[in-house]
């Protein structure tokens, strides 16, 4: 599956400054439309330094998505294992919602896992990001694990998701 996107959207790779961006944007869109507290945006913190301290580029890859030259999204491939690729920090700021470009990004981490000969691909996500759910069970992803947690302010249901590349 290949998502179109309009000509005014563009993805491209990591330069210096993304990743504090890509940081901040979790931060404020998770504590703005889910009241979650700055333990989620720790956590990404968290995921982010190692992701920067840990890249292979021969195994990983990281996407940022633009529109109109403003970063709206972003979606990384990391590496778990040998067989395993993990999806990790898919976002889009509210004027790139409805765009397709949540589907697209995904589908460029889906298409680089099975370049790489990854077998399987892995994520983490919670059971309210429902615009998230969808485009992983639309691409074949199921849910492997459900469990309630209590985490960032608020009593939440986390979810592993796996797909067989």
């Amino acid at each position: 599956m290949t998502t179109r996107l309009p000509a005014q959207v563009t993805l491209r790779g990591l330069v210096p400054g993304d990743m504090g961006w890509v940081v901040q944007q979790h931060g404020e869109i998770y504590a703005r439309e889910y009241g979650w507290n700055s333990e989620f945006e720790a956590l990404v913190a968290d995921i982010s330094a190692k992701v920067l301290r840990r890249f292979d580029p021969a195994w990983e890859k990281a996407w940022i998505a633009e529109l109109n030259g403003e970063r709206v999204g972003s979606a990384f491939v990391v590496r778990k294992s040998k067989t395993v690729a993990q999806l990790r920090m898919l976002i889009l700021t509210p004027p790139a919602r409805g765009l397709g470009l949540g589907a697209r990004l995904t589908d460029e981490c889906l298409a680089f896992a099975r370049g790489k000969g990854y077998r399987k691909m892995v994520l983490w996500t919670n059971a309210n990001l429902s615009a998230a759910r969808d485009i992983y069970a639309r691409r074949g992803f199921r849910l492997v694990t459900s469990e309630p947690y209590h985490g960032y302010g608020h009593d939440l249901v986390s979810e592993t998701w796996e797909l067989r590349l």
